[in-house]
Formats: C-alpha cells, sequence, structure tokens
C-alpha cells in the first residue's frame, strides 16, 4: 500500500469516499446531515488538493483509492493559550470494500509523521457523538479528549 498527497486524478474515488463518509453522519445524526448531499463541489475539491495549508493524503493499492485523510493547518494563537501549531484531521475515511485491512492506520500514520516532519505540536480531530467505531479507532492510536461540545436542541 502506498500512501501520498492526492491529486486531480483522484477526484472520483475522493468524491465516492466523501460520500460514504456523509452516508455514516446522516446515519447518526439525520438531524444535521442531508443524505445524498455533497460535502464540496468538485472545484473545492481541487483547491483542496493544491493548497499547501490543507494537505490530503491518499492510500493507494494497485492504482485503486482505499482512502484518504484530509487535514487542515492550524496555528493556535491567544493571550490564554500557548502558542501551537495543529495538524487538524478534518476526515479520514476508508472505503468501505478496504475497512478492516489496516488502511485507517497507514493513513493515520503517514499523516502523524508528516506533521511531525513539519514540525506540528499537536494532531487533532472531531468524532461524533454516536460513531463509536470511529471514537475507538482513534483512541486506540492514543487519542484522548480534549474538551466535549454539548448541545440542546431547541
Amino acid at each position: 500500500m502506498n500512501v501520498r498527497r492526492a491529486e486531480k486524478k483522484d477526484l472520483e474515488a475522493v468524491k465516492n469516499l466523501l460520500s460514504q463518509v456523509l452516508e455514516v453522519h446522516a446515519g447518526i445524526r439525520p438531524d444535521l446531515f442531508i443524505s445524498g448531499t455533497r460535502k464540496y463541489t468538485d472545484e473545492e475539491i481541487l483547491a483542496i488538493f493544491a493548497d499547501p495549508e490543507t494537505p490530503v493524503f491518499v492510500a493507494e493499492e494497485e492504482g485503486c483509492v482505499l482512502g484518504y485523510c484530509f487535514c487542515a493547518a492550524q496555528t493556535r494563537k491567544s493571550h490564554v493559550f500557548r502558542e501551537a501549531k495543529e495538524l487538524y484531521i478534518d476526515d479520514l475515511c476508508v472505503d468501505e470494500k478496504a475497512r478492516g485491512k489496516g488502511v485507517g492506520r497507514t493513513l493515520y500514520e503517514y499523516a502523524d509523521a508528516w506533521a511531525k516532519r513539519e514540525g506540528f505540536d499537536w494532531l487533532t480531530l472531531h468524532v461524533w457523538e454516536g460513531n463509536d467505531s470511529a471514537r475507538a479507532f482513534y483512541e486506540g492510536l492514543g487519542f484522548g479528549v480534549r474538551m466535549t461540545t454539548m448541545e440542546k436542541r431547541l
């Protein structure tokens, strides 16, 4: 398995994976997510691919994209927080046909090593409540809770 930066040729595969993630979220939170919609237009995806501040890594095998990891570089600056450079994992998805084969771990390890080489201090991400398999996956990689966002429906 090879991991690399996403390229224009990966657009269709990434769009398929984005749809898979959206449907997982729509199943967990149909009050928030609209099944059958798209998170990004083609132009937005290609702009993300091209932006050095939003690296997207893909795992491929024999030319087939098995998963992706969308990231965003963030610098935390405040008079109350220590300055830190964070790599936010916005989305990590493994094709439903390739799950359980180590693709997610391989993508994460690549992003982790990349972040260390680039001088980041933290890796951060969000997991939707109810996505127990994702939460267990990230906890198994050493992630812990920094803060909890609470909500009350009105």
